[in-house]
């Protein structure tokens, strides 16, 4: 029988059975290979602190409202990193063949069923890392996140945050003619973006981030400032530490109230422009020609040819069926932690 994880309540995961269903003609079956825990999004729903756990989303308003919620425990197969195995085909799915080694989004479980049409758009090359799959989403993100920052070669920008949204945010931004500045309290964290290409690291632990980033830049400050902690103080040092009249790209997904946020201070006299890079859109002056699966297929086509490097960024691996303890470990991460993967068994 098909295994899931599932949020049982907050603060508490398990691997449960999931129901199995017959494909239907245009269908593929996969079975799941690897799958990697977001510490951003994921980890806001096992914690409960993910405001559609707490309020209702109105999509039509697209306003958070009380007095109802849009889910509830338990959570079942949450996540967006996967990448699997074709074992069985619909008898009309063309495009695509059993064995082939297909990437996307179903969550952590042991099986899914999609479209071949679809899962014929997502297969890696063959004879690559199969764990590159698991940051199609991810990556997008990340890559979201340079496209709204308008980067132009021979640009600073400054990335807060280098856990793995951030790290490949740091590269990105490379790619794209940057010199990186990389800023986090870990030691091992700056280290890894060194390795992987950031200009300069930064301790924020040691404090004066703001006035090291325009030391660097003889005084003017970060052409642009990319937030990817979530950390509400590390935005207001990104707020500080840009350029007069430059923006703040922030990914970071934000809980609760902004504590150590003070907008009247260098947002409000350096013009500075906040700008929320979120998946579920892209800049407005590129919406005409990109869309999430370019995102995906982009970056994916980075990581395959070496461009983008994602498997150093794995610390941890458990099996399925320890879920449970997988997300505990994310939950109260060590400075080791970065990514952790779960692997199906077979």
């Amino acid at each position: 029988m098909p295994r899931m994880v599932s949020f049982i309540e907050a603060g508490r995961a398990a691997t449960v059975d999931e129901d199995s269903r017959p494909l239907a003609d245009d269908e593929v079956r996969i079975r799941t290979l690897y799958s990697g825990i977001s510490a951003g999004t994921e980890l806001t729903a096992y914690r409960g602190t993910n405001p559609y756990i707490n309020k209702k989303w109105d999509e039509d308003r697209r306003l958070f409202v009380d007095g109802a919620t849009s889910f509830e425990y338990p959570v079942n197969g949450w996540g967006y990193e996967e990448v699997g195995e074709v074992v069985e085909l619909g008898s009309a799915a063309t495009g695509i063949e059993v064995g082939d080694v297909v990437w996307g989004t179903w969550g952590h479980r042991s099986e899914t069923v999609q479209k071949a049409v679809e899962a014929a758009k997502r297969v890696l090359k063959i004879g690559v890392d199969a764990r590159i799959g698991i940051f199609s989403q991810i990556g997008a993100i990340a890559l979201n996140v340079v496209l709204d920052a308008d980067i132009h070669v021979g640009e600073t920008v400054a990335v807060f945050g280098l856990g793995v949204p951030g790290q490949l945010v740091a590269q990105l931004a490379r790619l794209n003619g940057a010199r990186v500045i990389a800023v986090d309290g870990v030691a091992s964290r700056r280290e890894l973006a060194k390795q992987l290409g950031a200009d300069e690291v930064i301790d924020a632990s040691a404090g004066n981030v703001a006035e090291r980033i325009r030391d660097l830049t003889g005084g003017r400050g970060a052409d642009v400032c990319l937030e990817v902690s979530g950390n509400h103080r590390a935005l207001h040092e990104a707020i500080r530490s840009v350029a007069y009249n430059s923006r703040v790209c922030v990914a970071g997904f934000m809980q609760g109230e902004g504590a150590g946020l003070r907008l009247g201070e260098e947002f409000h006299h350096n013009r500075v422009q906040l700008v929320c890079a979120q998946i579920s859109g892209v800049h407005p002056g590129l919406q005409h020609r990109w869309d999430e699966y370019r995102l995906q297929r982009t970056f994916i086509d980075l990581a395959e040819s070496g461009r983008v490097n994602v498997t150093d960024l794995i610390t941890h691996e458990f099996g399925l069926e320890a879920g449970g303890e997988a997300f505990a470990l994310v939950d109260t991460a060590t400075t080791d932690v970065m990514q952790v993967i779960l692997k199906a068994e077979r």
